[in-house]
């Protein structure tokens, strides 16, 4: 029977567990400079010091002016590497794999940072993007792979492409592209954008280097969003992290009796399709050992991410694992991700915690 403690193949290297720390932005915890900090080393290190076993960094840029916040970690510089290598040591002690999330805000690039662009003009907020022309596109596959380049001079076990919720990658691959090139049109063309990043990655990197992609669901529809994931799988993808996208999520035909929310359901529908092909995630409410448990027993996904869970108590890993005491998640979605950039978690309060 597989469990959580069951390890977990995910390219040719080997997760201890079934358990990943989801990728969750924190605001104001470096500068301009992108620069990781102690206190971001600190953080993801007490994940892995409590037993998860891969560890995915948070949405760390590939290039300055793409970044969705002014003090957005990066690795669009080498003076950028020590300060990664610091983190990647800190959770390989605790034999964790740890790999970055790299991101290119497209659309979500904040107006302090750069210009908002990608696949076509669009309105986006309070402006319009620009679309980005082919040679655009062609640097940002190479910064994307410099950036991986970095990461594995870091010491980091592999990346993550940012492929979901209204980001660059994502951009392309959802109803807001309508290119007309090679870019756009069917969803192999939707996929190039992102399938060149991986092969770019490939052979900059190795066979011996994790290539995931944190891909929607549900992107411009659930068969289309698998026929882009297969792609990057084709492409040398070798683990699929499932998430929402630029659709709706509300619209995701979803069964409101299971134990699982429906964005969860994307990550489980999108591994039945790969079943045995490569490892799948589900991401997203998974706050409690119980429900954890549930999808990895019932062999629903892979391996599941936690992010809340994992914020309001790093504990939450060995209570999924050994049964032990933790402090619960309540929900409140005041963690530190999205507008209100500090942390103020109740359960992190509850037990002398204010990161």
């Amino acid at each position: 029977m597989i469990t959580a403690n069951t390890p977990v193949r995910i390219g040719t290297k080997t997760a201890k567990n079934r358990i990943t720390m989801a990728p969750t932005v924190k605001f104001d915890w470096s500068d301009d400079s992108g620069i990781v900090t102690e206190r971001s080393v600190r953080h993801y290190a007490a994940r892995a010091e409590h037993g998860a076993g891969l560890i995915c960094v948070e949405a760390t840029c590939i290039a300055k002016d793409a970044r969705l916040a002014p003090t957005q970690l990066g690795l669009w510089d080498d003076a950028q590497i020590e300060g990664h290598k610091a983190l990647t040591d800190a959770c390989h002690a605790y034999g964790a794999l740890v790999i970055p999330q790299l991101h290119h805000g497209g659309y979500g690039t904040h107006p302090a940072c750069g210009e908002k662009r990608g696949p076509s003009e669009t309105p986006w907020r309070d402006g319009v993007a620009r679309e980005m022309t082919t040679d655009e596109i062609h640097t940002a596959v190479k910064q994307f792979r410099d950036a991986a380049v970095r990461a594995r001079k870091a010491g980091y076990d592999g990346v993550q492409m940012h492929a979901c919720h209204n980001y660059l990658i994502n951009n392309f691959a959802c109803a807001l592209n309508r290119r007309t090139d090679e870019y756009g049109g069917s969803p192999e063309n939707m996929a190039r954008f992102g399938c060149e990043v991986i092969r770019a990655i490939r052979e900059a990197c190795g066979p011996d280097f994790i290539i995931s992609m944190r891909a929607s669901g549900f992107d411009p529809s659930e068969e289309e969003a698998r026929k882009i994931n297969a792609c990057y799988v084709e492409a040398g993808c070798d683990y699929l992290q499932i998430s929402s996208g630029y659709e709706d999520p509300e619209k995701f035909p979803h069964d409101e009796t299971l134990p699982y929310n429906r964005i969860a359901d994307m990550g489980v529908r999108m591994h039945d399709y790969f079943r045995g092909i490569v490892p799948v995630s589900c991401v997203n409410g998974i706050r409690t050992p119980e429900l954890a448990r549930y999808l990895i027993e019932n062999e629903l996904v892979d391996t599941i991410d936690i992010a809340c869970g994992l914020l309001a108590d790093p504990a939450l890993s060995e209570a999924i694992l050994n049964g032990t005491p933790y402090e619960k998640c309540r929900g409140c979605l005041r963690c530190g991700y999205g507008p209100v950039k500090k942390h103020f978690c109740p359960a992190a309060m509850a037990r002398g915690v204010t990161e």
